[in-house]
């Protein structure tokens, strides 16, 4: 497989699992499926950090957007555009690696309510599901973001051969096929040149 097919391949992966790590930090602002906490004051600091927004959501799509720009015939499609998308890519895994960090903190502390006051804890501890909620969201943008992670790794290595050795989406050079076809008035054979 070309460079720049790998490219596209990639890009077409990162995605879904954008929209995935979005939609997980969007819901963990409504644990238990409830708007109470965004009320009470009691979601957790790492669902603030917002690491499936920013990360593994808004730093992720650029690069995979560049990165998809690369594997197409144009501008970007040669060795100076995959030499930019291992910037891109390397964008890509450190908004995977902040998506990581705080999906793995969020797990780690699970629901912390120890630093609210007393109703506020009562509040916190009387949200049915919340931490169960929060564990499983946080471990699906665990996982998104290792996938993440390896795939903009993937990039850089696919854009570092793509330096070197091209993107091999050009296109391919015009090859004369003769097609006997008399010509009107001289009874010559005309040879038509097609892309092959």
């Amino acid at each position: 497989m070309c460079t720049g097919n790998c490219s596209l391949c990639i890009a077409v992966t990162l995605y879904p699992l954008v929209f995935v790590s979005v939609l997980c930090n969007i819901l963990l602002f409504f644990p238990g499926w409830s708007t109470e906490s965004i009320r009470n004051g009691t979601i957790t600091e790492e669902v603030k950090c917002m690491g499936g927004g920013i990360g593994g959501g808004l730093m992720v799509l650029t690069a995979a957007l560049f990165i998809q720009k690369t594997g197409e015939q144009g501008s970007c499609g040669n060795r100076c555009g995959m030499c930019v998308s291992i910037i891109f890519a390397i964008i890509g895994v450190i908004g995977a690696i902040f998506s990581f960090a705080v999906a793995i903190v969020g797990l780690i502390r699970g629901l912390d309510c120890k630093h609210l006051n007393l109703q506020k804890r009562e509040e916190c501890t009387n949200l049915e599901n919340m931490a169960e909620f929060n564990v499983t969201l946080f471990s699906i943008l665990l996982v998104t973001s290792i996938l993440q992670f390896f795939l903009c790794g993937a990039q850089m290595i696919n854009g570092l051969l793509g330096c070197l050795c091209g993107t091999c989406t050009q296109e391919r050079p015009i090859m004369p096929v003769p097609i006997a076809a008399p010509a009107a008035s001289t009874g010559q054979i005309v040879v038509v040149t097609t892309r092959i």
